[in-house]
């Protein structure tokens, strides 16, 4: 004969409220010590479920946002980098310019903390139970153009558009082109005010022509990028040879230069 308990146990796994059914017994017995009253018990059961399945919806955005690791804007280092307005990045991180369908373009040479920013911002999305997808601009375009190829442009176009957050990386290592500047063009136009998008980039906007090979379709780019958008430009050095420095291997190597140069 099933019990009380057992019945509930199982009901609990059909409705598939894990947590719940993990804490129940206990939270019973904590409730009937310190004399809960039935409602204060069922708030406290229902907290803990909203809790772990707020808990698993962000651990699944942000798998699926395929970040190639998870940085946060807490542990970013402004005081190696005072180029970058911290107060500025705070209050990006509270995600009005989602709302308001605005861009970030994060703006420097190699290894100044782009990146990681970018990510910062993403997870911050993810928390807030947002549509986030991180991509590197080169893996990125080789996915449109074959998507172009099987005939499906249109459709992943829709889905990329629907996205709440696109974080795109490493604009401009790697030019373009024409077919790839031009489906560039068509994912930036379908994403007009209608997201967001954080493009990290080594390149100034005078030289985006060169990335994408013709200057009249970087400019419809920049203007529909540009026209709602939040700019930081980052100065300094590079945090992977920071390190390195401190140590003075940069010094060990200009003097094995300069030996190899007087001989």
């Amino acid at each position: 004969m099933t019990t009380d308990l057992e019945r509930l146990k199982q009901n609990l796994a059909f409705l598939r409220l894990r947590r719940l059914a993990e804490i129940f017994e206990g939270e019973a017995k904590r409730a009937a010590k310190i004399k809960t009253s039935y409602t204060g018990y069922l708030h406290r059961l229902i907290e803990e479920e909203v809790l772990a399945k707020t808990e698993r919806s962000i651990n699944a955005r942000l798998a699926k946002a395929r970040f190639p690791a998870l940085k946060t804007l807490e542990t970013f280092n402004f005081t190696f980098q005072p180029s970058i307005g911290e107060v500025l990045i705070k209050e990006l991180a509270e995600l009005s310019f989602l709302a308001a369908a605005e861009n970030i373009v994060l703006l420097g040479p190699p290894g100044v903390g782009k990146t990681h920013l970018a990510i910062g911002l993403g997870v911050k999305a993810c928390t807030a139970r947002k549509r986030v997808l991180f991509t590197a601009a080169h893996a990125l375009m080789d996915e449109l153009v074959a998507a172009l190829v099987s005939h499906t442009l249109a459709a992943r176009l829709e889905i990329l558009s629907r996205l709440d957050l696109l974080i795109i990386d490493e604009l401009g290592y790697l030019p373009m082109d024409t077919n790839r500047a031009n489906l560039f063009f068509q994912l930036v136009s379908r994403h007009y005010e209608s997201g967001s998008l954080i493009i990290t980039t080594n390149k100034a906007f005078n030289q985006w022509g060169e990335i994408f090979g013709d200057d009249v379709i970087a400019g419809a780019i920049l203007d529909r990028i540009l026209h709602h958008s939040h700019i930081i430009a980052i100065q300094g050095d590079s945090y992977r040879i920071k390190d390195k420095k401190a140590q003075g291997i940069d010094k060990q190597v200009k003097t094995g230069d300069n030996e190899k140069g007087e001989n």
